[in-house]
């Protein structure tokens, strides 16, 4: 019973702190101690400034050898294609209307790894947790980005193409993306980083987490969890329990083990990601949808990512 109630807190450890952040946007924002002005430009401030700076300085300061980890960045590929065709084969059959159809998937695959991810793994492994994720976030960016043009552009469509290039556009000037690829010519190149410089990127890194969680809490609307119905259920179906499920096992299969493991989960097991809602909107899907799904996904996480690492903790996987 005493090692059942040490994991449950070693769980509630890692989950906990990000609720209460979440928990504080949602307060704030009815206190109006911020608007929706307030979380713009932070969130903006996030994406190009601080959660770069977060990356770069991570990936530099890392003694992680990343070299050894394609195998890892390549099951995350695979293992998350595989899903996004699971997801597209089987959204088909159960949800009717079209316009759902791609909204549902979208949010079934696309996972916060940017925001709720990197704070798991901050939570649990600290400073080496972050950098390995971040050359995971890069390259799950990268696919989720493809695999959303792939699944939004309405059949027929002769938008595809345009989709496409705005896409390539969207990556090639992706801040987070370009911070990463950044960091780890500086770490293999061995590039010094004047001490001034590094102590005002920490200033901006500290800022990430906290302001990113706050404003995600803000954005949050509650008064979607009423709304019932069945295609945002599915999607947050395959987001929180199939999703974790399905490629944590497929990694254990596969031999991965403690933080590499442990990686996987927490990063399958995030809420659907806010761009959703975004690339939805641009294309013509069902936007209320996205924002349903963004919500419910966000909220019920914090219960089965607590779940799944009890779980795993419990098994001395992680």
């Amino acid at each position: 019973m005493q090692g059942i109630l040490e994991q449950l807190q070693f769980s509630a450890s890692i989950t906990g702190p990000i609720c209460l952040m979440l928990a504080l946007g949602v307060i704030f924002k009815r206190m109006n101690l911020i608007n929706e002005n307030f979380i713009d430009v932070a969130s903006r401030m996030v994406f190009q400034v601080t959660l770069p700076a977060l990356l770069f300085l991570s990936i530099v300061g890392s003694k992680h050898d990343f070299s050894s980890s394609m195998p890892l960045i390549l099951f995350g590929l695979i293992a998350n294609f595989a899903f996004f065709l699971f997801t597209t084969w089987t959204t088909k059959r159960t949800v009717p209307n079209p316009k759902d159809q791609g909204v549902v998937i979208q949010g079934g695959f696309r996972a916060n790894t940017a925001i709720i991810g990197l704070a798991y793994m901050a939570n649990t492994y600290g400073n080496s947790g972050v950098a390995l994720a971040a050359i995971y976030v890069a390259s799950m960016t990268m696919l989720y980005n493809i695999q959303a043009v792939i699944t939004l552009t309405p059949k027929g469509s002769t938008s595809g193409l345009q989709a496409a290039k705005l896409m390539v556009k969207t990556l090639t000037k992706n801040p987070l993306i370009i911070s990463i690829v950044l960091g780890m010519i500086c770490y293999f190149l061995a590039v010094p980083i004047p001490q001034v410089v590094e102590k005002a990127g920490h200033y901006f890194a500290n800022m990430t987490l906290p302001l990113a969680l706050l404003c995600t809490g803000g954005s949050l609307d509650i008064r979607s969890l009423r709304d019932d119905k069945v295609a945002a259920w599915i999607s947050t179906a395959y987001k929180l329990v199939l999703a974790p499920l399905m490629i944590t096992v497929a990694a254990m299969i596969y031999g991965f083990r403690d933080m590499e493991l442990g990686l996987i989960f927490l990063m399958s097991a995030s809420p659907s990601a806010a761009a959703s809602y975004v690339m939805a909107r641009a294309m013509g899907g069902n936007a209320a949808l996205a924002a349903n799904i963004i919500a419910m996904t966000t909220v019920f996480s914090l219960v089965t990512c607590t779940l799944g690492i009890f779980l795993l903790s419990t098994f001395q996987l992680l």
